[in-house]
């Protein structure tokens, strides 16, 4: 049901302001009366879209990871050269991450739901999917001898944890990065 108010419908209403009050406050600390207040509606609407807070915690970060995932696959498929995607990943993590501010740090701070947790089941499968698709574009380099065997953890960490880490300083306000700092976060992952 839409809302005269402002024409959103209370789901996406609840989902915005969720995704607000998360970041703001981190899930842990975010209250169900917050999140009602956030997005304005009823506990009856609440309820009627959402079981609980943690509800509406899984299937924003599914969601989530369902977009950063797209944008990512994207990206790394127009590359067919190993360093040119390296850092096309890296450098578009850095612009997703600056240009989704808010769900980037639901991403980076928050730990995702597990299996038996709303979202988790979507998240587990979701990430398993992810993982075969870019195993799938780095297995020819790694034949090629161009980059090295990496199990999936790993690879996430080598890749993306210093870009990862320039976020949240980002993000907490101890550092804007720079064009160049940014080059060369590229330039480091290749290496």
């Amino acid at each position: 049901m839409k809302s005269a108010k402002n024409g959103r419908d209370g789901r996406t209403r609840i989902i915005e302001g969720a995704l607000r009050r998360f970041s703001q406050d981190g899930v842990s600390a975010t209250t169900l009366a917050s999140l009602r207040e956030e997005s304005g509606v009823s506990v009856g609407s609440f309820y009627h879209h959402f079981a609980s807070k943690e509800h509406v915690f899984g299937v924003l970060y599914a969601d989530t990871l369902r977009m950063y995932q797209e944008v990512f696959l994207a990206e790394l498929r127009r590359h067919e050269g190993a360093k040119e995607g390296i850092e096309a990943i890296v450098a578009l993590h850095m612009r997703w991450c600056g240009d989704n501010r808010e769900r980037a740090h639901l991403l980076l701070s928050e730990r995702p739901p597990r299996r038996d947790e709303p979202g988790g089941t979507e998240v587990s499968e979701s990430r398993r999917a992810f993982f075969r698709q870019v195993a799938d574009w780095w297995r020819p380099h790694m034949k090629n001898g161009l980059l090295q065997p990496v199990p999936p953890t790993m690879c996430y960490v080598l890749w993306l944890g210093p870009a990862t880490e320039m976020c949240r300083l980002w993000f907490g306000g101890a550092h804007q990065p720079t064009p160049e700092e940014i080059a060369g976060l590229c330039e480091a992952a290749w290496h």
